[in-house]
């Protein structure tokens, strides 16, 4: 049976707590292939520690196409803050990559995204990605390229916990050499989150505090957006 691959959303590296989508298969001329859809409500929307609503809520939402052999495609979307963000209000992410287990407890992924902003197309950024997922633990990076350039670098673990809960830690670090004109700054910071979720009548709920070191050097123009957070969301997969 082919291993669902999870909704990726490129854009968070926050450990969001959706499980794996639960995605239908069909089989088709060149293999199998799972198709999934994500829609997710939360309270904010947490990118790399930082508040890309300015404490707003998100409505988010992504289609993901995956090939038995690794291949997948997909698309996110959600709003944000359109004064942070050049007056666009809305981010639609695209990606495509290649992922596999090499063994139970070993596997790896490797994936191109953009994020674009439609109405201020000058802060469109393209990313890579790649990482190593190890006995529980997931290590990786995110290099964006243009027209910036940042390289992100995280860790991530996630376990069990009894009565069907599931425990998530996130240790991140994003050093800026090449900020956008008006949407960062030079800076080198470190984010953080603890997740804890659980599947409640089909819906995945997950509630997450997250943080940053960037006190009052927020890339954004209110500061709030870097302070702690505790985040509830509820997404369904179809």
């Amino acid at each position: 049976m082919m291993k669902k691959i999870a909704a990726v959303v490129a854009a968070a590296s926050s450990i969001g707590f959706a499980s794996l989508a639960h995605a239908e298969a069909f089989d088709t001329a060149v293999g199998e292939v799972d198709v999934s859809m994500t829609a997710t409500l939360a309270t904010d929307y947490i990118w790399r520690g930082q508040s890309q609503t300015d404490g707003a809520g998100a409505v988010q939402g992504s289609l993901d196409i995956a090939h038995e052999s690794g291949l997948y495609i997909g698309a996110w979307a959600s709003n944000v803050d359109g004064e942070d963000f050049g007056g666009s209000s809305v981010e639609f992410d695209y990606y495509t990559g290649f992922g596999s287990s090499i063994t139970d407890d070993i596997s790896y992924d490797l994936q191109w995204a953009t994020y674009t902003y439609p109405g201020n197309s000058s802060i469109d950024v393209q990313e890579v990605i790649g990482s190593l997922g190890l006995y529980g633990f997931t290590v990786g990076a995110k290099y964006a390229y243009d027209p910036s350039s940042q390289l992100y670098t995280f860790i991530d673990y996630g376990f069990d916990l009894p009565y069907g809960l599931g425990l998530g830690l996130h240790y991140g670090v994003s050093d800026t050499k090449d900020p956008l004109d008006g949407v960062g700054g030079d800076e080198k910071y470190s984010d953080w989150a603890v997740s804890i979720g659980k599947t409640v009548l089909g819906l995945d709920l997950a509630l997450m505090y997250s943080d940053t070191d960037l006190g009052d050097d927020c890339a954004y123009s209110d500061s709030d957006s870097c302070d702690s957070a505790l985040t509830f969301s509820a997404s369904k997969s179809f």
